[in-house]
């Protein structure tokens, strides 16, 4: 039965492992979000991966073979296959894509700029909340400052903690 699957792909290879499978007929789902880059004293807007190295595919293993995948170009391997592969539920999916969706199409280049409001200062191990971008309402520890703007949050995803960079403007201290 076909299921959703996590790829780990080689570093900045998700694009070209996505073409390579589907070339394959293998559905692949390679969620974006907007981010805001200065080259030059140019401010630019650009798409890039919501997790970097990581691909969603959808193919029945019983039908297409685990080590074709593996053997694809840019691909590294499947997350969790080891002897048994973790199929990812179908409302995961549904709901990365729905949070996806809505950024991209309400995105405006003045949700990027500095926010005025003042953050409170946040310290190493904090429980933070993600008020907006594609980890609305989840919660994460504050790890530690990453420049005037941005800071690394841990969360748990897929029963793994994982480690994001994130606008300060993104999160807010939980309320205890």
């Amino acid at each position: 039965m076909k299921s959703w699957y996590l790829l780990y792909c080689k570093p900045r290879g998700e694009t070209r492992a996505q073409d390579n499978l589907k070339l394959q007929q293998i559905e692949t789902y390679l969620p974006m979000h907007a981010q805001q880059v200065t080259k030059a004293g140019k401010t630019s807007v650009k798409r890039s991966p919501l997790f970097p190295c990581y691909l969603f595919i959808h193919f029945d293993p019983e039908q297409t073979s685990v080590s074709r995948i593996h053997s694809t170009r840019g691909v590294s391997r499947i997350v969790g296959c080891k002897e048994q592969m973790t199929p990812i539920d179908d409302s995961i999916i549904h709901s990365i894509r729905m949070q996806e969706h809505k950024l991209l199409n309400n995105f405006q280049l003045s949700d990027f700029e500095p926010s005025q409001a003042v953050q409170p200062k946040l310290a190493q191990g904090d429980k933070v909340v993600f008020v907006d971008g594609p980890f609305a309402e989840l919660e994460g520890i504050f790890a530690e400052q990453s420049g005037e703007k941005r800071c690394h949050i841990l969360f748990e995803i897929m029963g793994q903690q994982k480690r994001v960079t994130v606008d300060k403007a993104s999160i807010k201290l939980k309320d205890s």
